[in-house]
């Protein structure tokens, strides 16, 4: 055991000497612009002077242990992504406490569901949410580098493509500046809609690879995949209850993007759901030499999340367009109730799941009538999955969620066919006849 200790410490010391060796030579490379002699720095001063210095050291560590390069080959998206790594790490401490704080003070969670979230560039309004912009803009001039030159590198996240993806994302600014308890939910596109190019005064559509270089500020969080389902049929089980049976699974896979509340240490999340096929992959195919049939199954199912509104013009269109809707909501409410289940007033005091309180612990507000089948999913899995009852459910379900509608224009509203719809979400269309039945009645009454 004591060989053990001895070797692992000397591990130790060899990796922290190799560390400081390399921030030390990459220091020395550049000529240090801050006169170390001046003694009558005031106390602002020299606390100013230590912060640039730890932001300096940070941008190697990422330079060299999350890029994997040094100055004498790294590109300028290299020190980008250093400096967004930099300055998450000061995201991250306040989003730990954030969460825990929600959990401790047992506070009602307000979600925000909306297919579009145009958040812009995370890194200045980090730093300006952090109060650090000036201490990493002068650790970078330091080092030779132009903070607003690499502001410029960073890809705009495309998840939205107008007021509507503005407006959400200027709430989740809002929640988080004000300290509420608030998270929001859409869809991680792979291209999002399209780069615009003018040639000739005609435009010329190219795919907007936004991940290409990946992104520093998402936390994937395989740990809860989420199985949302398409097709198949209901029945009625030996109890008489409805069962929804031989649907098409599709995995969602959450990724958690901070939102910094301005100056108050505060933290939000942004979740966005990725399609994942899992276990799709016919391997006696691919063996067989068939390699396109191998990988078509894997290949339309994450289509879901592949761009921002697909175009509908023709039926192929129409049922992605749809798929994406209700994966969204499929996906955010089972996380929803997940978190309610797990909530302090339960997971403490093993009280028995009560979603009478649901209303009093969770707000879904929905941006527009993309996520409004959350009416529906959410009725399905009160009822289905729950086992309360119809009556209940649609109680639970009026208190807790909410709606905002940004115009009357036909053309903009959700419409879709009966059979389309009955064929892909076979139980929903059941719920929706209930829900019209019960509407019916109450005004008959």
């Amino acid at each position: 055991m004591e060989q053990v200790k001895s070797a692992l410490k000397l591990v130790e010391t060899i990796v922290t000497e190799n560390t400081d060796n390399l921030i030390a030579g990459d220091l020395e490379d550049k000529s240090n612009k801050q006169n170390a002699s001046e003694s009558k720095s005031t106390d602002r001063e020299q606390m100013k002077l230590e912060n640039t210095q730890g932001i300096i050291q940070r941008f190697y560590h990422h330079l060299h242990f999350t890029v994997v390069k040094d100055r004498d080959i790294a590109s300028k998206y290299d020190y980008y992504t250093s400096t967004a790594y930099t300055v998450r790490d000061h995201l991250v401490g306040r989003w730990i406490r954030t969460n825990q704080d929600h959990f401790k003070n047992d506070e009602k969670r307000v979600y925000y569901i909306s297919l579009e979230f145009h958040m812009g560039r995370a890194l200045s309004n980090c730093m300006i949410n952090l109060g650090i912009k000036n201490t990493v803009d002068e650790a970078l001039y330091q080092m030779g580098l132009n903070a607003e030159e690499l502001e410029e590198l960073e890809a705009d996240a495309a998840l939205g493509n107008g007021g509507l993806g503005r407006l959400a994302a200027c709430f989740l600014d809002s929640m988080a500046t004000l300290g509420l308890s608030g998270y929001g939910y859409g869809l991680r596109y792979d291209y999002g809609i399209f780069q615009q190019k003018i040639t000739n005064g005609y435009q010329d559509e190219y795919p907007d690879n936004w991940l290409r270089f990946l992104n520093p500020w998402e936390i994937a969080r395989p740990e809860h995949l989420i199985p949302v389902r398409f097709y198949g049929k209901v029945i009625n089980d030996e109890n008489g209850k409805k069962k929804w049976i031989d649907a098409e699974i599709v995995h969602a896979t959450p990724y958690d993007t901070p939102i910094p509340g301005y100056n108050n240490n505060v933290v939000n999340t942004l979740r966005l759901w990725s399609a994942k096929a899992l276990g799709v992959f016919n391997f006696q195919l691919f063996n067989a030499g068939d390699y396109i049939r191998a990988v078509a199954d894997e290949s339309l199912t994450e289509n879901i999340t592949r761009v921002l509104y697909p175009n509908d013009n023709f039926d192929e269109g129409k049922i992605l367009r749809l798929k994406q809707e209700y994966f969204l909501v499929s996906a955010s409410l089972q996380d929803i109730i997940r978190r309610f289940k797990d909530s302090k007033l339960f997971s403490i005091s093993n009280k028995k799941i009560d979603f009478t309180y649901f209303h009093e612990k969770t707000a879904i507000q929905l941006n527009d009538t993309h996520p409004t089948l959350t009416i529906a999913e959410l009725m399905r899995l009160l009822i289905d999955e729950e086992n309360i009852e119809w009556n209940e459910a649609f109680d639970i379900t009026k208190k807790a969620v909410a709606y905002t509608n940004h115009t009357l224009l036909s053309e903009a509203l959700e419409r879709w066919s009966i059979e389309m719809f009955k064929k892909l979400l076979p139980r929903h269309f059941e719920i929706i006849t209930d829900i019209n039945l019960h509407h019916l009645d109450v005004r008959k009454h």
